[in-house]
C-alpha cells in the first residue's frame, strides 16, 4: 500500500508518477510532487516508479488574488 496525500492507496505500486497523476485527474503543469520527503523534478515523472514503501504528497497550485 502506498500513502498518497495522507491516504493509504492500494494498487499503485509499479505505476509511474505520471500515470498516477493522469489517473487521478491532476494537471501535471499545476502540481508539485514530493516522494519520501524529496521533490521529484517534473522531467522525472515518467521515470519514477511508485513502490509499496513510498509516501507521496501532491500539491496543486491554485491561482487567485
Amino acid at each position: 500500500m502506498v500513502r498518497i496525500n495522507g491516504n493509504d492507496i492500494e494498487h499503485m505500486e509499479g505505476k509511474s508518477i505520471a500515470e498516477y497523476l493522469k489517473e487521478a485527474g491532476y494537471d501535471v503543469k499545476r502540481v508539485a510532487v514530493e516522494r519520501n520527503g524529496v521533490i521529484v523534478p517534473k522531467k522525472s515523472y515518467e521515470e519514477v516508479v511508485i513502490t509499496e514503501a513510498d509516501t507521496i504528497e501532491v500539491v496543486s497550485f491554485v491561482g487567485g488574488g
